[in-house]
């Protein structure tokens, strides 16, 4: 009998997939996803488990000597940041992501915000609500039809959002040191090769990579100083690559106009994080991956990338290490 470990229970589409594997048990670590659950809780959880989907909860080396019999590490999400990849390794523990699953509801949920910012809608809703159907102050509205944006990250999200934006009217260019400029041009976009350069020139920044030691707090007070002072920022990615302080000095003092932001640097966040104070941000709360077409597809993979591994079948293309594959 082989023990899986999750996060949350099952959307009930995928459910008879579990249901009809009499070899599994399966313990919830919350029956409501809300917030993480402490470490402590998580080791007892997983100590005897061969399985763990997680979804924020955070794998190091010493939660991994409190699991000897873990076979595999299933991350509810694309990123993989909280796991000690090379730990895992090291442990013989699988690291599966869900490549594919969630592009369509991130890459929608950019230009949500990207609408939002622009249309102010997050103020006029509250200006109706309050019985000022007309408000004089503010922000002025804009479209998105002809603004240029720069998009830091061309893989699978990156990309769809690119195409999306180009069906809005926008002007796009993109930054990624994985694609050449002979790719990026291809697909009908306008490369860009030093970022620092062109920011300038930009109204609006989406991000769209992963967060590295590279990137993390990337955008910096330098940074965002070299935006126009028109300039929105969107961020559906991580919290970490942005610099927070910087942010809302740049948002309070004018340096830059607006910003959307799925992701922050602390989640669940505290509500006493000062960005909450500025009526310039779009916030949402983590919350791109959540249409549940999109929480089907992501429960249906993270599911399966359990059982291929504990059925002795890992697939390569949504395991991240995949060199314990070919070690075995």
């Amino acid at each position: 009998m082989f023990h899986l470990v999750m996060f949350r229970p099952l959307p009930p589409e995928v459910q008879p997939q579990l249901d009809a594997r009499k070899d599994v048990r399966v313990t919830y670590l919350n029956d409501i996803y809300r917030a993480p659950p402490a470490n402590e809780k998580l080791a007892a959880a997983i100590a005897d488990a061969d399985g763990v989907m997680i979804r924020l909860e955070r794998i190091d080396e010493a939660l991994l000597q409190k699991a000897p019999k873990l076979k595999v590490v299933s991350r509810y999400g694309v990123g993989y940041d909280l796991i000690d990849v090379e730990a895992c390794t090291r442990h013989g523990v699988y690291v599966g992501v869900l490549n594919g699953t969630n592009d369509v509801s991130v890459a929608e949920h950019t230009m949500m915000l990207m609408l939002s910012v622009a249309r102010r809608i997050i103020e006029l809703d509250a200006s109706v609500r309050a019985g000022n159907w007309i408000p004089n102050t503010g922000r002025q509205s804009h479209e998105l039809v002809g603004k240029r944006v720069l998009l830091l990250g061309f893989s699978r999200i990156g990309s769809r959002v690119a195409r999306l934006c180009r069906a809005f009217g926008m002007d796009v260019y993109v930054s990624d040191p994985a694609y050449s400029e002979l790719t990026i041009a291809a697909e009908g976009f306008k490369p860009v090769t030093d970022v620092m350069e062109a920011l300038p020139a930009m109204d609006i920044v989406s991000l769209h990579c992963p967060l590295l030691p590279s990137t993390r707090k990337m955008v910096d007070a330098r940074f965002l100083q070299r935006m126009k002072k028109t300039a929105w920022l969107i961020n559906t990615a991580r919290g970490a690559i942005v610099d927070e302080e910087a942010l809302f000095q740049a948002l309070s003092n004018g340096t830059i106009e607006a910003a959307g932001l799925d992701v922050l640097a602390k989640e669940p966040a505290s509500k006493e994080n000062p960005l909450f104070g500025l009526s310039n941000i779009v916030f949402t709360p983590h919350s791109a991956t959540h249409p549940e077409e999109c929480d089907v597809r992501m429960a249906e993979r993270g599911l399966r990338n359990m059982l291929d591994v504990i059925d002795g079948r890992p697939d390569p293309r949504f395991i991240v290490n995949p060199e314990l594959i070919y070690r075995r």
